[in-house]
Formats: C-alpha cells, structure tokens, sequence
C-alpha cells in the first residue's frame, strides 16, 4: 500500500511538471507598447498603483458619431467617407436617453471597480466643450449641446468608480495625419490639436485616475514607439504629470506608461507575467462601437478570461459600445450582470489579490493570494476528484470551496492532494480556498 502512495506521488509530479512546462513555453500574451519610449521618471511609484491592480475589472465604453451607422468606430476610415460628409453626423447626435449614472450602476453591478471613456477617438469628435478641437468638432458645440465628459466624470466619482479617460491623438480629418513629413503644417495643426485637449481633460474635469492613449502611431503604419518622433511623447506625458501626478498611463503615447496591453479576444495562456499589464477586448466580439451585429460573448467567456487574465496578473477592461442614444444594449446588461453575480460568490479570490502562488496551468487552473488566504481557480478537472498541486512551503490549516464546502487535503513536502468528493455538484469555474498558517 505504501508503495503503491509512493508510485502514484512520483507520476502525480511529473505531470504536474510537464502541464507547468507546457503553460510556461507558449504565453499568447502580446503588449503593445513593448518598444516604447522608457523613462522611469515619469512612471508611477507601485503604491500609486495599488488600487488599480486591486482593482482587476473595469468597463470601457465606444462611444461617438460612429454608433449613429453603427457599423462599428473606423466606419469613416474603412468605408472612405469624407470628413465634411461625416461631420453632418454631429447634426444626429442629440442623445435622448443619455445617463452616466445608469453607465455607472451597470459598471458596479458588473463587479467592475473603474471605467475608461473615449472621450475622443480616431474621427476626432471630442464629447466635451473643447476650445482646441479643430472646427469646434465636439458634442458641446453641435447638436448635443453637451459636456458628456463632466456629466461621467461626475457619475463615476458618484458611485466610487476610479475616473478613466480614453484619447487618440491622431484625428483622421487631418491629411496630414497620413503624410506627416510630406504634410508638416497640417500634421503639426493635429498634434497642436493633441496637446490643447489633452491638456483640457486633465486640468478641467477634477482627478483623473486613469489616462488611456490610443493611436499614437502615424498613417496607421508601424507602432507607437515608431511615431514618438512626431508626438514626442515624454514631453506630452510630462504636462499630465503636472495637472495629474497619480493618473495611470497606459503605454499607447510611445512611452512606456505604467502599465502594458494586450488586446483583442484572444484567449490568455502561459505563466505569470510579473509587471502590470491589463487585456482589453470587447463584449460585442463585432466592434468597439455599437453595431447592428450582434455576436457577443458569454458571461461563461468573460468569467474565464477574468480568472485567466488575473491569474497572470493582469486587470480586464471590457468594452461595450452604446448605441446612439447612449443607451447600453439589454443583452449586454444582462450578461454583464450575470457576470457581477458569479463576483459576488467568488470576489474574493479576484479582487485585490496577486497571482500564484502556484503557476497557470493552461484550461486547468489559475491560482491567486492575498495574505495568508491562496485561491485556486478551477477552469476544468474533467470530472476528476482530486487536484494535485506542487508544494506550497507553507502549512495549509484548511481547504473549502469557496461557498464554504470543507474539501479534504493531504499536504508533504513534495504536493499538495485535494480532494473534490462533490465535483459533480460544482459547476466550473469555481474557486478553492487555502487558508495557511502565515501570509505568503
């Protein structure tokens, strides 16, 4: 019988060793701003961006001119159309059912903690009363007639959310944008442009905890890090820094920022990636903006892509585009709220945690601790009963599901051995929690 315990020990490692290995060799992680500018004076100091790694879950909302056709947010580029032609767009766009604070209250049933708002994408429509937008191209001086920035900011800081502002400086109303070298005096015109509204969102709209850059690269050809030439990207940064010295900066400028993207719905695989990062992609798999297709993620995807994502530690930023109205679809609300449903069971193996102890095993599990507490996310066990985990150095005063079923556990020096009796009672993914007898 001992034997046997032995034998079943050794095979139970070097399993464990080739999934670990697996996960380790083929990270589907891809950052953006990986070669961009670097300049640690400008970074964050990691106390200042504490809250938003505890923070993990966040809503990002497309919203502008391009939910009126709504073919998605680059139906001007893609589809050719003129500036002045799309410009009548703003004559449309009066949204009647508009109301940051229900934005804000599907935010915080989602389990969301933070929101980030295009206040300005790619088209150059600013939804703020912007005296540096080019033309006065901007909701306070069409037919709005207003700040939809300060109606959010102001609903966020209601409701507790951290305040998040998207903006891409490219505009393409500008040819010069497309030949910046050819082009000189029209390309500088949008980058005097850039400069003038950035330094209206920061200075004019209280703190802002997060600034979120898009589209820093030129003529949509290579990377950010490729175009800091033109926006010179360290003196940019340095005006947010005077108006906000803890805002979180992500790295779309051309400099580094405080933080690293991976976007799009890809699935999340490989080991732990020990710097700040956040995956965003979208609820509506279509398009940023609203669209009239529809082809949506399930609540099922986006609770895993969270557990993958901060099992790696990194933060989600979900996007969801509203329709012309302002109006949030319901079968999104529906899904995000599900989604808030399972955080409220299970939360606590999200938020404010880091990753591991233990290494991702890709479509098994993900591990997160806070603490003296380990939380071990189950993806998929195929029916097993038993969860083998490599040893922890530290002693496991008691195991339980997280809704509180006591699991049973066998502990040595090489593994740890859970046992799961109620499996088929537990539909995943669902969360272990470890309780030991000192913080990790």
């Amino acid at each position: 019988m001992a034997g046997s315990v032995i034998d079943n020990i050794a095979v139970a490692e070097e399993q464990l060793k080739g999934a670990e290995l697996a996960s380790k060799l083929k990270s589907s992680v891809v950052f953006k701003g990986d070669k961009s500018i670097r300049d640690a004076s400008l970074k964050l100091d990691p106390k200042d961006m504490a809250w938003w790694r505890d923070a993990k879950f966040g809503m990002f909302i497309h919203w502008g001119l391009y939910a009126i056709p709504a073919r998605g947010e680059w139906v001007m580029n893609n589809e050719k159309i003129p500036s002045e032609e799309y410009a009548k767009l703003a004559d449309q766009f009066a949204p009647k059912h508009f109301d940051s604070d229900r934005w804000a209250r599907i935010t915080k049933n989602a389990g969301m903690k933070y929101m980030v708002l295009t206040a300005r994408h790619h088209d150059g429509f600013a939804l703020w009363d912007s005296p540096s937008s080019y033309k006065e191209f901007c909701s306070a001086k069409t037919a709005a007639k207003r700040d939809f920035v300060a109606e959010y900011t102001a609903a966020c800081r209601k409701a507790g959310l951290g305040v998040g502002l998207y903006y891409s400086p490219m505009d393409w109303r500008f040819p010069g944008y497309f030949q910046p070298k050819e082009l000189s005096d029209n390309a500088d015109m949008m980058k005097k442009q850039g400069y003038g509204q950035i330094e209206e969102l920061m200075s004019k709209y209280g703190k802002i905890d997060i600034l979120w850059y898009d589209g820093g690269w030129l003529a949509h050809n290579g990377t950010d890090a490729d175009a800091a030439w033109f926006w010179e990207p360290l003196m940019l940064n340095k005006m947010v820094r005077k108006y906000q010295p803890k805002a979180v900066i992500n790295p779309r400028s051309g400099w580094e920022g405080d933080f690293q993207c991976d976007e799009g719905g890809h699935d999340i695989t490989g080991p732990i990636i020990n710097i700040p990062w956040e995956k965003c992609l979208n609820l509506n798999k279509s398009s940023w903006g609203y669209n009239k297709h529809q082809n949506t993620m399930s609540s099922d995807e986006i609770i895993r892509m969270l557990i993958n994502v901060v099992g790696r530690g990194g933060n989600v930023l979900l996007n969801v585009g509203p329709d012309p109205d302002g109006v949030i679809p319901p079968p999104h609300v529906k899904i995000l709220e599900e989604v808030g449903r399972w955080l409220e069971e299970n939360g606590k193996g999200i938020y404010g945690t880091r990753p591991g102890p233990f290494q991702p095993v890709d479509g098994k599990y993900c591990s997160t601790f806070k603490e003296d507490k380990v939380y071990i996310h189950l993806l998929d066990l195929a029916g097993q009963k038993e969860l083998v985990l490599p040893a922890l150095g530290r002693k496991i005063i008691s195991s339980s599901m997280i809704s509180g079923e006591e699991l049973s556990f066998i502990q040595s020096n090489s593994l740890i051995r859970i046992s799961i009796p109620a499996w088929n009672k537990v539909k995943p993914p669902a969360v272990i929690e470890l309780v030991l007898d000192e913080s990790l």
